[in-house]
């Protein structure tokens, strides 16, 4: 299985937002499973019943050109695509993992089912910390209002503590 490990950084960039659903494209998951697009096609087509549309859809068109114009430069097979792709979120590509039934197959899976739950858990503490800032940013116009303190002025303060606190710049000098 350790060779058949494939880094976390490339299946991160395969995985897009679309329809407010992280999904990865058809040609990406053949790539990672190491099948023809045309052969998974096939397989999600015998086993139809398995992917419903929260597991799997297909692109319109002009979600198809916003997609291709984003990546078409990062990826070499998108201009061999003569239909349509289709989309996997992360049931999906479980559910592909039991209809390809190989060893690959499930090893890739696995991978990537733990890449969508990391990038789950980001977003949960980018919400928590947006929470918390928005609760300071509050609880620092409270204690304005409170004192009596003109919020501009500390605003001016915080300025000049982040300005005095930056680092110095990095590198070094040469003599001309």
């Amino acid at each position: 299985m350790a060779n058949d490990l494939i880094p976390v950084q490339i299946i991160e960039s395969k995985i897009y937002y679309i329809r407010n659903t992280k999904v990865m494209l058809d040609l990406d998951l053949a790539n990672l499973y190491d099948v023809p697009t045309k052969r998974l096609n096939e397989a999600v087509k015998r086993n139809i019943e398995r992917f419903p549309e929260d597991f799997m859809f297909q692109l319109t068109k002009n979600e198809w050109e916003n997609l291709r114009s984003q990546i078409a430069t990062a990826n070499p097979n998108v201009s061999k695509i003569r239909s349509l792709p289709y989309v996997f979120t992360e049931y999906g590509t479980l559910m592909l993992s039991n209809i390809l039934n190989s060893k690959k197959a499930i090893n890739v899976s696995i991978q990537i089912i733990r890449v969508f739950d990391k990038l789950k858990q980001y977003a949960i503490s980018q919400n928590e910390l947006a929470g918390r800032i928005d609760n300071l940013e509050k609880a620092f116009i409270n204690y304005a209002k409170e004192n009596n303190k003109d919020k501009a002025e500390m605003q001016r303060a915080i300025n000049y503590l982040l300005d005095i606190t930056k680092p110095s710049k990095i590198g070094f000098k040469t003599d001309n």
